[in-house]
């Protein structure tokens, strides 16, 4: 039987056994969230549920921040395809300055989507993947639209507001809307770039 040699920077291959329990955990937790919230989320509940071992569950995810990551990684695939080559002015077409606004706006939304499992990965553990993704393509962004600024900490500073336990302290405690927070996010955004460019 050939075997073929692994790829650098690919995934490796997957048994069928343990694509299939893969899939059976990711649905037994995304039912968990839907009927209990994100904060219920027990790694122990999602094996007994999914009907493997508790081991089967961390060997795979790691803990539940790997867990929580596989849960948003769907949407999170969808949202980067849509930012890296998506129509504008999210997607490549559009000035600088537009883009890094549908960007935020757009990343609200997404947030806002999945927002008890993002709380999950922020009080967790802090940065999470789809953040350093977020900040470089923020960062390319800036640096387009303000040549001359130090565009990594203005990118670090324009998503600071836009991470799910602010979001929901806005909307449940200041009774904010979407709206009013994507509006307050372009206004940053445009005195950020409108100042340095």
């Amino acid at each position: 039987m050939r075997r073929s040699l692994p790829v650098l920077g690919q995934p490796q291959p997957e048994r069928a056994d343990a694509a299939r329990n893969r899939q059976k955990i990711i649905e037994v937790a995304a039912q968990m969230v839907a009927e209990h919230g994100a904060d219920a989320l027990s790694l122990d509940e999602v094996a007994r549920a999914a009907g493997v071992g508790v081991g089967t569950v961390y060997r795979r995810f790691g803990d539940r921040a790997g867990l929580i990551l596989a849960l948003i990684d769907e949407r999170e695939r969808r949202f980067q395809a849509a930012f890296l080559s998506g129509p504008p002015p999210l997607g490549p077409g559009a000035p600088a300055g537009e883009r890094i606004v549908a960007f935020l706006h757009a990343l609200v939304d997404r947030i806002v989507a999945q927002q008890g499992l993002f709380m999950l990965l922020e009080k967790g553990s802090g940065r999470s993947r789809p953040y350093q993704v977020h900040h470089i393509h923020l960062a390319t962004l800036l640096a387009q639209a303000c040549p001359r600024a130090d565009a990594a900490y203005l990118a670090d500073a324009l998503l600071a507001p836009v991470n799910a336990c602010l979001i929901a302290f806005q909307r449940e405690e200041r009774g904010m809307t979407i709206e009013e927070i994507k509006s307050g996010l372009a206004g940053l955004a445009s005195a950020v770039t409108g100042s340095l460019s």
